[in-house]
């Protein structure tokens, strides 16, 4: 008899919540936001270098990031302040690759990121595409966050900041960054979750 074929490697990483999420074909039945507050505190932003007793986690990034969207369009519907504060969502189990890695890695990453992406807007009905105004908004937002990370969390000066990310317009010299612990992060990503998320289904 001809050997068996060996067994596709595994795809699937098992939740704290008890889900399996499958990285190549993810359910939204499968997206805990619970899953989600707790992968995203405990991944760092910057591979972990920046200043402070803790990481700057990609949790507390991504509450940053809608609140400077807020900031640059005040009139933004709850969907899309969701839509922002989840922009970083599939690193809970992808983790955050710096952008020269992403570079290096190509195509592979951002199908997973996609998937997971989709997966996720679907589980907490949002777009499963998001407009490009939006997503341009997010773009913008997150440059904004990243220039101030970089400049008094990660060691940049402001003109190397202001190279690679843009120097902010309308924003004071600095927001005063200092790292949350992993608790607080996780905390305080659940408790703006579900402010948008009364605001997004306020009768439920």
């Amino acid at each position: 008899m001809p050997p068996r074929p060996p067994a596709p490697p595994r795809a699937w990483q098992r939740m704290l919540s008890g889900r399996r999420l499958d990285l190549l074909d993810p359910s939204p039945l499968d997206v805990e936001i619970d899953d989600i507050a707790h992968g995203l505190a405990r991944v760092a932003r910057w591979n972990g270098q920046t200043f402070g007793d803790h990481a700057f986690s990609v949790a507390q990034h991504s509450v940053l990031v809608e609140e400077l969207a807020l900031r640059l369009e005040p009139g933004l519907p709850p969907k899309y302040r969701m839509t922002v504060l989840l922009h970083d969502a599939p690193e809970y189990v992808i983790g955050d690759m710096i952008s020269p890695f992403k570079a290096v890695v190509g195509g592979g990453y951002k199908t997973v990121e996609h998937r997971l992406e989709q997966a996720i807007h679907l589980r907490f009905g949002l777009p499963a595409t998001v407009p490009a105004e939006v997503k341009t908004l997010t773009k913008r937002a997150d440059h904004v966050s990243a220039y101030f990370e970089a400049v008094e969390l990660a060691g940049f000066s402001a003109e190397e900041a202001g190279h690679l990310f843009g120097r902010p317009k309308g924003f004071p010299a600095r927001l005063g960054l200092v790292p949350w612990p992993i608790a607080e992060a996780q905390a305080r990503f659940l408790a703006r979750f579900a402010d948008l998320d009364r605001l997004l289904r306020p009768l439920a």
